[in-house]
Parts: C-alpha cells; structure tokens; sequence
C-alpha cells in the first residue's frame, strides 16, 4: 500500500531520516517503533506530505506521491491522525464527524444559495453516515457533545470515527495510545482490529506501548537514527539485541517498552 525507498529528510545538518527504506502491506497493522529522536514521526510527516522529501521516493499504491500535498493525498485515500487529537472544539461529535467529509455543496457559496435542497439532502446522508460510524464505535454517550469537553481517549476514539468518514484506504497513526487509560485503550485497541478485520483499512502505527503493539502488529519496524534498524513479528523484535541496544544500551536485556 505504501512504499518508501531511501528516504532523507535533513534539517539543516540535523538528518531526522537518512535512508530509511520500508513497506506498508495493504490489509496489515504495521508498528513502527524506535526510541525518542528515531525518525519516526518525521517519516510520517514526509509520506503525508506535510513535509518534502530531502531525497528518495514514497509511493502509495503503484502513484509516486513523492511530495504531494496533504489534501491530494487526503483524496487518494492517505488520512494521519496526530499524537495530540485535533477536534473541532465546540463542535459536537456528530457535528466533527459530519465535517469531515470533503466536497460538500453546502461549502461553497453559490451551492448553499442556490441548491438548498441539495445540501439538505446531503447532510441528511452525512448525519446517517456519522451516526452508523458512532454505532459502530460505542460512542453514543458523548455524540451530542462538544468534542472538547471529551477525555483524551475519547478524543483518540472520535479521530478514528473522523477517519471513517473520509473513506481512507491506507492511515497513519501517531502514538493512538499515548495518555489513555487502559479501559479506552482496549476499547481503541478493539476499534483498530475491528476497522482491519471487518472494513479492511490497512494501518501504520507509531507506538511506544508494547503492549498494544505486540496485541495488533504484525509486522513491527524498528527505526533508529533515521534508518530501518530491522523488521519482524513483534516477539522476535523484542528479542532482538540490536533493537534492546537501541533503545536501552547494553546495561539490560529486557525488551523496550
């Protein structure tokens, strides 16, 4: 689904990614792990387009995407979400959910003056949509409420019901788990599975939670210093002495966490 090939992207002399090569097989829950300053999220950043390619190619699909633009990814399929859930604040969540499906008529202003009809049929579509995507993701005790009064974890949830609404093939996931309790962890953890199994959306997820990452990933890719340091199924990543040098030294043999 996705595909990078000796990917660079340098900040001055800083090389956040130095050749990083790896690929995103359509149908998986891919963990991308590594210690703090690894590369990872700048990885991200360059396959969803918000920043170019020092170098090197990403394609999605058979497409070269090598630096488009985050909407034109956006619309072949690519959604992100962020470690830090960016809701619309006063918004409901029915109301987040429904704005985040593109292309509406009602966004342009000959369209909402001129085809009344037309947008109420839409949003009447859209408000359907957003309340199976609520169902499907146990979030009918807070649908009617803004999205910034919701905990941290509900927030995370309401990002992945944000993502089902856009029809993505392929998404991003920047540490889904990071400040959720474990109760809303299991309930994210059991949506992501669900969202795999049942609707086929293919994953990459930045993680630090082994946990989590060994219960949906397979694989599990170790970045360090801007490289693919190895891959594999998740026990056998944590077993690996490179991968325990990366990210604690040689002073334990526990696996990272």
């Amino acid at each position: 689904m996705i595909r990078v090939v000796d990917l660079h992207k340098h900040f001055g002399g800083v090389r956040a990614v130095d050749g990083a090569s790896l690929e995103i097989e359509q149908g998986a829950i891919t963990g991308l792990i590594g210690p703090n300053g690894a590369g990872k999220t700048t990885l991200f950043n360059v396959v969803a387009g918000v920043y170019p390619p020092t170098s090197g190619r990403v394609y999605l699909g058979d497409e070269d995407v090598t630096g488009m633009r985050p909407h034109r990814l956006f619309d072949r399929g690519l959604a992100r979400t962020f470690q830090i859930a960016h809701e619309f604040a006063t918004l409901t969540v029915v109301e987040n959910l429904m704005a985040s499906v593109g292309e509406q008529t009602g966004e342009s202003l000959t369209g909402a003056w001129l085809r009344p009809g037309r947008v109420r049929a839409e949003e009447a579509r859209i408000r359907r949509r957003a309340e199976e995507v609520i169902e499907f993701l146990d979030l009918g005790e807070v649908a009617g409420k803004p999205a910034g009064e919701l905990s941290g974890g509900q927030k995370k949830l309401v990002e992945l019901a944000r993502v089902m609404m856009t029809g993505a093939r392929v998404v991003l996931l920047d540490e889904i788990g990071a400040g959720v309790n474990r109760t809303l962890l299991r309930s994210i953890a059991g949506a992501i599975l669900r969202l795999n199994i049942e609707r086929g959306y293919t994953f990459c997820m930045i993680e630090h939670d082994m946990d989590l990452v060994s219960l949906l990933c397979d694989p599990v890719i170790v970045m360090t210093e801007g490289r693919v340091l190895t891959q594999g199924p998740a026990p056998d990543v944590q077993a690996d002495e490179r991968v325990i040098e990366a990210y604690l030294g040689t002073r334990s043999r526990s696996a990272p966490s």
